[in-house]
């Protein structure tokens, strides 16, 4: 294949926010695994993997081929994925019980996670779309997967250090929130389901904080299992509330049109429906499940529909080369 072929040209023109694509595909992963559709689940984990693998490929050249450019595309809120969608395959690999693959993959996001983080807040601007909430995404995406391995390894040395993590994305929402442009509500193409997508997985990581407490490792003692209870539950709530709020604007402002950002809706609709699963076997709210598995099979129907937009969109790309 020649260096100025069509695939090559249309890869090059990636943006750093396709990661989303491996987050949602990843997280509806997880969300069937958490419904029994194991199949399914398996798949679609393959998808993500061979997707995860093929932009791991991309950072790394771009890193070591065109310094420029990758400094470039690090500085956009976008970058942040590779983080995120690195913890959401670590997350799902801990559940097959592939425990030194998904410690693998946490020290790979704790490493890229600082630099990362720190020329993305550098880079705010004052009116930000919704994936400035991508901060709050990877920093709490490290906190599910340190507290998933701490409840597989009984380490608790993870579990504090996913405790401070997910402090610190709250704090870093309320910074984003401080800087998203409300009108994306509206006018966003895609990538304003992240600010209820953050909060979901921070429902998320505070339910797999609860889950990882026990008889061996005694984590929390009530006081400290009560703040967490009704954080997690105080986000879960507000969650849905957002959910609900981005659901009504896009049916009064409809934007049907296929944008890459499209796969950053699909994300925040799997994030909730696992984020009640989750929450609901944490803390013992029964009536959480059949909504919650609702809620995965409304994200796989959007993940089919932004995948048939994507394959449309990507076929046109290519053939336009020729």
């Amino acid at each position: 294949m020649s260096g100025n072929s069509p695939f090559r040209a249309w890869w090059a023109q990636r943006p750093p926010a396709a990661g989303a694509a491996v987050m949602a595909t990843g997280i509806v992963s997880v969300g069937l695994h958490l419904t029994g559709a194991e199949t399914l689940s398996r798949i679609a984990l393959v998808l993500a993997c061979v997707a995860w693998a093929g932009l791991a490929v991309d950072f790394v050249a771009r890193l070591l081929l065109d310094r420029g450019r990758w400094l470039t595309d690090a500085r956009t809120p976008g970058a942040l994925t590779a983080v995120a969608a690195t913890t959401v395959l670590g997350t799902r690999f801990s559940a097959l019980g592939r425990q030194t693959l998904a410690e693998a993959l946490l020290a790979l996001s704790a490493v890229l996670w600082p630099p990362l983080l720190i020329l993305v807040v550098r880079h705010w601007t004052r009116r930000m779309p919704g994936a400035v909430f991508l901060d709050c995404v990877a920093t709490q995406g490290l906190a599910v997967l340190a507290a998933t391995l701490a409840a597989a390894l009984t380490a608790a040395w993870l579990a504090h250090t996913a405790l401070v993590l997910f402090w610190l994305g709250l704090v870093l929402y309320g910074f984003a929130l401080a800087r998203f442009d409300r009108r994306q509500v509206l006018e966003g193409p895609g990538d304003q389901w992240i600010a209820g997508g953050a909060l979901a997985i921070s429902a998320l990581a505070g339910a797999k904080l609860l889950a990882a407490d026990s008889a061996r490792l005694y984590l929390w003692n009530d006081d400290d299992r009560g703040v967490l209870r009704t954080v997690t539950v105080a986000l879960l709530v507000l969650d849905l509330a957002w959910y609900a709020v981005l659901l009504v604007a896009e049916a009064v402002r409809p934007r049907p049109r296929y944008d890459v950002r499209r796969w950053a809706t699909v994300f925040p609709m799997g994030m909730t429906a696992v984020a009640m699963l989750s929450t609901e076997a944490a803390l013992d709210i029964p009536w959480l499940k059949g909504p919650g598995q609702v809620l995965v099979w409304v994200a796989v129907a959007a993940w089919l529909t932004v995948a048939a937009g994507a394959a449309a969109a990507e076929r046109a790309a290519l053939g336009k080369g020729f």
